[in-house]
């Protein structure tokens, strides 16, 4: 009795925070055995814990033939993310360069050592891969060459390599991946590997292996695609062509027209030789204007799409190729927008320290004090000067933001109604701002005859062209009672057509997706 007594003592102690167990004996019965079960079932789980540990810490032994750039590369990679590495080579000994921690020996011990293989040289070395059928039997085989050119060859160099290999399963991967991405670990380059392959097995070991690296992975299908992936590292530029183009042409027209106007003219007609505005002058009104147009198209076609799914009465109707074209390549559009739209404003603030800036502004200083007059301060001039600069400010800045929240990094933090606010919402606010700029500029100049030389308006004037037409024609769109019809129209509801639905005409009619 007296020890329970004293065991219930200790334990009031110990729950009151004044004493530490010092062991089971001093806990009440039911709580001692309590604390004993905890005990046997916190050794039974740190001891699972452990063995799960052990496990994820174990990886497989790869193998690369190839020590070149990408070879050494991705056996570093490979080796910092737990794997162990062996190269294949045609000359061991010689093999210097390779990251510490791996092993160098000939392709056929090499290929004994692992099941997954790199084949990370050119397609015409794959020669020695066929005398060594017998040793890289039931191998996965990853494929990670591409071409100097299209169209080298009839087939894929995938496609090659399983034929002159029969025994191994061939995956196409990591041909869209440089030496450099992987150096820089994904966090600075492109960090999606595509492969395919007709074997789901072996693409599920590449992707294991793909993920540890810490890249994202897309299957794209059967090793047929092999020749589509090869092609891409090839491309220049593909969605850039066009806006190119269009950057191009603007900018040598508004050029031209420019210098004809400023320059040729004054030295025709009035015999001056205003050469030297061609740098900075010229420079400085071609730029905004190519700026402006550029902005608004990437605009027009969203535009033109409301309309024509109000002329269609539906949503399910293909837009016309050359729409479609340009609809993709507006992200591509604004960005060369903003990148004129930096020139001009860098050109801008170099016009204070122009010499011929400052020799105008003496030569008016001097005549002002030779007559003793006195400039009349313009209050109408101070308020669209002011204007003028502060409508080109907030469309700038707002500009800098649609370009900001175009980048990956930052428009994958969004989500979808975010940026369409960003890129819709504040897009149409910048457009407005801009052509609010634009036309504080000219001002009254459109009534002057002097503003028409040779019969040709300022080239301000014709930048106002297309960005009106786009405010105009989104101004019809978002008014009630045709925003109502164009939003039931994206959400699937579709205009009754006065034919029965069998006699549609079916070349009117193509489905959004062949």
């Amino acid at each position: 009795m007296n020890k329970c007594l004293s065991h219930t003592h200790a334990y009031k102690q110990i729950c009151a925070g004044k004493k530490k167990p010092q062991s089971c004996e001093e806990m009440p019965v039911d709580t001692r055995e309590i604390a004993e079960e905890i005990k046997k079932k916190m050794n039974s789980d740190s001891v699972a814990m452990a063995e799960l540990h052990g496990k994820m810490h174990k990886q497989e032994t790869v193998c690369i033939f190839g020590t070149g750039d990408f070879g050494r590369s991705l056996g570093l990679r490979l080796l910092q993310s737990g794997y162990s590495v062996v190269y294949g080579s045609r000359d061991p000994k010689n093999s210097l360069l390779l990251p510490k921690g791996s092993k160098v020996m000939t392709h056929a011990a090499a290929a004994g050592e692992a099941h997954v293989i790199f084949v990370a040289v050119q397609r015409e070395h794959y020669g020695f891969l066929s005398s060594l059928a017998s040793d890289l039997e039931g191998k996965v085989l990853i494929d990670v060459s591409n071409n100097l050119s299209r169209g080298l060859y009839p087939e894929s160099n995938a496609e090659y390599l399983s034929r002159l290999v029969p025994g191994v399963t061939v995956v196409k991967a990591f041909n869209t991946i440089s030496a450099w991405a992987l150096q820089s670990g994904g966090l600075d380059a492109n960090r999606q590997v595509l492969i395919c392959g007709d074997r789901a097995d072996a693409k599920q070991q590449v992707v294991d292996i793909a993920q540890s690296l810490g890249f994202t992975v897309l299957d794209r299908g059967s090793i047929r695609a092999a020749a589509e992936l090869e092609d891409l590292p090839l491309q220049l530029f593909p969605l850039w062509r066009l806006p190119f183009r269009i950057a191009i042409c603007l900018t040598a027209f508004i050029f031209f027209y420019a210098l004809t106007r400023d320059v040729i003219y004054e030295r025709v007609i009035n015999g001056k030789d205003n050469s030297f505005r061609i740098m900075v002058s010229l420079a400085n009104k071609v730029f905004p204007i190519v700026s402006l147009v550029m902005l608004s198209l990437c605009y027009l076609p969203g535009a033109l799409a409301g309309f024509l799914q109000l002329y269609n009465g539906t949503k399910y109707r293909r837009f016309p190729e050359w729409l479609d074209r340009w609809m993709l390549c507006r992200k591509q559009l604004g960005l060369l927008a903003l990148a004129f739209g930096f020139l001009h404003a860098i050109y801008t603030l170099v016009i204070p320290i122009r010499y011929y800036v400052r020799y105008r502004m003496n030569v008016y200083v001097i005549s002002l004090v030779k007559d003793n007059t006195t400039y009349e301060f313009d209050k109408t001039a101070a308020w669209r000067y002011d204007s003028y600069y502060s409508m080109g400010i907030l469309g700038f800045g707002l500009f800098v933001l649609l370009g900001i929240t175009s980048l990956p990094s930052v428009s994958n933090s969004l989500n979808w109604r975010e940026f369409n606010f960003v890129q819709s919402k504040l897009g149409y606010m910048t457009l407005l701002l801009c052509t609010f700029h634009t036309l504080l500029y000219g001002w009254d100049r459109f009534l002057k005859a002097t503003s028409y030389r040779w019969w040709m308006p300022q080239p301000y004037m014709l930048s106002l062209v297309v960005p009106c037409v786009v405010l105009i024609l989104k101004l019809i769109l978002i008014m009630p009672c045709v925003d109502r019809k164009v939003t039931r129209i994206r959400q699937g509801w579709e205009r009754q057509s006065k034919t029965s639905s069998n006699s549609r005409d079916t070349k009117t009619n193509q489905p959004l997706m062949a």
